[in-house]
């Protein structure tokens, strides 16, 4: 063998001498074809310098992953969602509104007076109540009946909560779609008015249902 080809074969060697690994036995139950019946599996060694961290480095801080849980009620009519941040309630314009209208029904009354119980449990200082449309109509007509079904359904909250609450409200009119427009069933889910507020007093005021800014 040349010099040239045994610098090489040791770089080769080289490469992988640092890895050190435990062999296990084939494993008998390994169905024909499979990984284990080729042979046996590497098994990396815990202990291997290459996986321990380098002088003066540190792991990052524990993070708690958010964690997002959705319940539809009533065919979807109203749609709930908790994250470990805020709640966010969401209601179809038809079970609030007449079409094309923001002016709201006596049902509705009763659902909002429901959601601002539960902002009380929470004992949540900040609310958002955004309104939205579907793509039908014009923009700007969206935009100035969203809003305004925005403010109908903020103006019912705040008779059930403490006079100090904070809202943030508008209207967003087609935009941030939580469905396809392409068909009357998504169009219907995009009719909405979302109400989102802090699990506790003192949190952040989340970003609603993570569609709007």
């Amino acid at each position: 063998m040349t010099t040239t080809k045994r610098r090489i074969a040791a770089l080769a060697l080289a490469s992988v001498a640092w890895w050190p690994v435990v062999v296990p036995a084939a494993y008998a139950d390994d169905p024909p074809g499979s990984a284990g019946s080729a042979g046996p599996l590497p098994v990396i060694d815990a202990n291997a310098p290459g996986l321990m961290l380098p002088d003066g480095a540190t792991l990052a801080p524990a993070k708690v992953l958010d964690i997002k849980q959705i319940v539809e009620e009533e065919g979807g009519e109203q749609r709930r969602q908790d994250t470990n941040v805020d709640v966010t309630f969401a209601l179809q314009a038809e079970v609030l509104f007449p079409k094309n209208s923001a002016k709201l029904s006596p049902a509705a009354t009763a659902r909002i007076f429901a959601i601002a119980a539960e902002i009380n449990r929470m004992g949540s200082g900040r609310v958002r109540v955004f309104g939205f449309t579907d793509n039908l109509g014009t923009y700007e007509h969206g935009l100035k009946l969203s809003k305004q079904r925005a403010v109908a359904v903020q103006q019912v909250l705040a008779r059930s909560l403490d006079p100090g609450t904070t809202f943030d409200i508008r209207g967003y009119s087609e935009d941030y779609p939580i469905a396809d427009n392409g068909s009357e069933e998504g169009r219907k889910k995009n009719r909405r008015v979302e109400i989102s507020f802090p699990r506790t007093t003192g949190s952040g005021s989340g970003s609603g249902s993570g569609t709007a800014p």
